[in-house]
């Protein structure tokens, strides 16, 4: 097998030379489409540059897992679909077979895996239950019966190094949306309790809905493991999202 190539590591700022887990296996998890319309320019990017690595080691002879989700439960879903007069799903079923086209039309090669919010609720369940079990997550009662679920943040010491931002910065930045009962600003949804007449998945803590960080967290465990050698995204995701999953 060929000297694997070189990435550049968003944590440490430096071009490495790639080392995976297993020698000859490499695990890749990307950040995929939130389908509530049709692909632009930008996700045609951010496909073919995952696309391109996954070549590049296959190539060399090395054996690649490659995984990227679909967000298919999300609030710009659920507010393009009541404006269409359709339901969630009706729309991001449609919306996902069109992104799939589009991605194929311009070379991409599919995923090993491709897992949709909607098929892995379960796994999301399992991972928040664990994060509270060990005191880094906490629910909180809301208005109406419903119930949210917040990280906390001040439980993971190293919350900033991927983005490089100190956590007494993000503080005077941070906001409480009205509604929300956190203990800290810091703190950010892992399960958001359904508002009167809103779409809702049922959950151990009520209806509602998956925040958006757990998600990705939730499927790579499921598909690559705990551990992973690469995980890729634009870079316009490196704070909030990467940084919180």
């Amino acid at each position: 097998m060929s000297t694997l190539p070189s990435l550049y590591n968003t944590l440490t700022r430096r071009v490495e030379p790639l080392e995976p887990i297993r020698p000859g296996e490499v695990s890749i998890y990307c950040c995929g489409v939130t389908v509530y319309d049709v692909p632009h320019i930008g996700h045609a990017r951010a496909s073919l540059l995952p696309d391109l690595l996954v070549r590049r080691l296959r190539a060399l002879g090395v054996r690649v897992t490659y995984a990227r989700n679909i967000t298919d439960i999300d609030d710009k879903i659920l507010a393009r679909a009541q404006k269409n007069g359709e339901t969630p799903l009706e729309l991001t079923r449609r919306m996902t077979l069109i992104c799939q086209e589009q991605m194929r039309s311009i070379g991409c090669l599919d995923p090993d895996h491709e897992p949709r919010v909607s098929d892995n609720l379960n796994e999301i369940y399992e991972l928040v239950s664990k994060l509270i079990e060990r005191e880094s997550a906490y629910a909180v009662d809301m208005p109406g019966g419903k119930r949210d679920v917040y990280f906390s943040v001040r439980s993971f010491p190293g919350y900033g190094k991927l983005s490089r931002r100190r956590i007494d910065e993000l503080v005077a930045g941070a906001r409480v949306e009205p509604g929300e009962v956190k203990r800290d600003p810091l703190d950010f949804a892992l399960w958001k309790g359904s508002k009167p007449g809103e779409p809702a998945w049922e959950s151990p803590w009520g209806p509602g809905r998956p925040g958006w960080h757990i998600e990705c967290s939730a499927m790579a465990m499921k598909h690559l493991g705990e551990t992973i050698d690469i995980h890729g995204g634009g870079q316009d995701l490196i704070f909030p999202h990467h940084e919180n999953e």
